[in-house]
């Protein structure tokens, strides 16, 4: 796996692991499974793990915490705070306060079993608290040497100026793929290349809807959270079916399957871009990594965006957009 560099001084494999659907979101899981999946990411060069305290709750950071005890050293760490949720799962809401800044990344340190994280992202921006006060908690996690370097997810470009005024910002998070392309029209993506800012891409595979492998929504597992996703219903099922379709023509010619050339595609809008699909199963990680090493020419290129436009995806990406670029 190729390396790349977030912000001018991390850096990372061209490929992460979003770790989020080991232990939430997606139905049930497999422990051994996941642990063995994210030991042959080591193997093959995926170094940029990341998770969430709110993935579990709590137990995602657990199981990172278990997978990399003896490989701390291959492992560039990522998580995040401010999705706070109650241990039963619950929603309380999101937290940008210094003190629960600072509580949330001890807490996270004594799960994963490290003694610093690589990247402590905001994981959602706190329209109650001035962002200048919760990056000034999160400069100082870096100062006492519990975090390394700082990062948002789905923060507007305002916000992002104003927490890089008060410490570098090294990477933004936000969805990025084929079926969800805001960023290359709104000002997220310019600002954070004005700043010099890396931008890490999570759900590049569409929630697994651009792989093909999801026709019908309810034959996933009863927990799922794509069951109730408003682009996996009705007519926006229907529309963003046909959508697939024509990605999966075009990898098809290509000799390549649709999930990797979803994933490709968003590993060649620059190099200072670094998606991170996830899974929990070997045989899709293997399909995901070959992706790093596809490339198109100009007429593939061409044909990749007028089969999958900006905007042609039907169907809000959450059910509550409200606490997205904030």
């Amino acid at each position: 796996m190729k390396m790349r560099v977030l912000g001018g001084v991390l850096e990372v494999s061209a490929q992460g692991l979003g770790c989020m659907g080991m232990n939430d979101f997606y139905g049930d899981s497999d422990e051994a499974e996941s642990i063995a999946t994210l030991h042959h990411a080591l193997d093959l060069g995926i170094n940029f793990l990341d998770t969430a305290d709110m993935y579990g709750p709590f137990t995602n950071e657990q199981l990172i915490g278990s997978a990399i005890k003896d490989r701390r050293s291959e492992v560039v760490l990522a998580t995040k705070f401010g999705n706070e949720r109650n241990a039963d799962g619950s929603f309380v809401g999101v937290n940008g306060r210094p003190e629960y800044v600072r509580a949330a990344c001890d807490a996270s340190l004594q799960r994963l079993g490290v003694d610093s994280i690589d990247l402590y992202y905001q994981h959602r921006v706190d329209r109650n608290v001035p962002i200048e006060e919760t990056f000034g908690a999160m400069k100082e996690l870096v100062e006492a040497g519990k975090v390394r370097y700082l990062g948002m997810s789905e923060a507007k470009g305002e916000t992002i100026r104003r927490a890089h005024a008060i410490h570098p910002v090294t990477a933004v998070q936000t969805e990025w793929s084929l079926w969800t392309r805001d960023v290359e029209e709104n000002e997220v993506l310019s600002t954070v290349r004005e700043l010099g800012i890396g931008f890490v891409p999570y759900s590049p595979l569409g929630r697994g809807f651009l792989t093909g492998a999801i026709t019908n929504p309810e034959e996933l597992d009863a927990s799922d959270s794509r069951r109730r996703g408003a682009r996996f219903l009705g007519e926006n099922l229907t529309t963003n079916l046909k959508l697939v379709d024509r990605i999966t023509e075009i990898a098809t010619a290509k000799g390549i399957s649709p999930a990797q050339l979803a994933l490709a595609w968003v590993m060649v809008q620059g190099e200072d871009v670094v998606p991170i699909p996830g899974t929990r199963k070997i045989h899709r990680l293997e399909e995901n990594a070959a992706a790093a090493e596809i490339t198109f020419t100009a007429e593939e290129l061409a044909s990749i965006n007028a089969a999958a436009p900006i905007g042609a995806t039907a169907g809000d990406r959450y059910a509550d957009m409200s606490n997205v670029n904030i």
